[in-house]
């Protein structure tokens, strides 16, 4: 039960990296940049998660591995004649976020986080109730 335990704190800890990066993506969603990068900064790049299972040596499941990379989506052109970024078309790199998106990836770790949290009560109180089976026995 204890491996249980173990696999549903790491599944926590995928849920709050899916968070970090929806949040990240929604903070900078307008955090643009200049077309060329010979023109200045380029516009924020959106991240994602990636996950990937961890086994010990037998092949026993550990749970799972949850990292941040980056999503690999081309900024778009938006046009703000304004921006110190702006070309001589007034065109600047904007960041390829999906408000919708970011809301769903959101949704899915709240569900994940609160599967992976009911896991864990689980856990608790089949341990619990085994040890009340040894006491009775005692």
């Amino acid at each position: 039960m204890i491996n249980a335990i173990q696999i549903a704190l790491s599944g926590l800890n995928a849920a709050s990296r899916k968070v970090d990066a929806a949040a990240s993506n929604i903070a900078n969603m307008t955090t643009a940049g200049a077309l060329d990068p010979a023109d200045g900064p380029a516009p924020y790049q959106a991240v994602t998660t990636a996950q990937s299972a961890i086994s010990g040596n037998d092949g026993e499941p550990l749970g799972v591995e949850s990292r941040v990379v980056p999503t690999n989506r081309p900024f778009v052109p938006a046009y703000d004649p304004g921006s110190p970024f702006a070309n001589a078309n007034g065109l600047i790199g904007a960041p390829d976020v999906n408000l919708a998106e970011e809301a769903v990836n959101l949704q899915i770790a709240s569900t994940t986080y609160k599967a992976n949290l009911k896991t864990m009560q689980v856990a608790s109180d089949m341990q619990d109730a085994l040890l009340d089976m040894f006491d009775r026995d005692a």
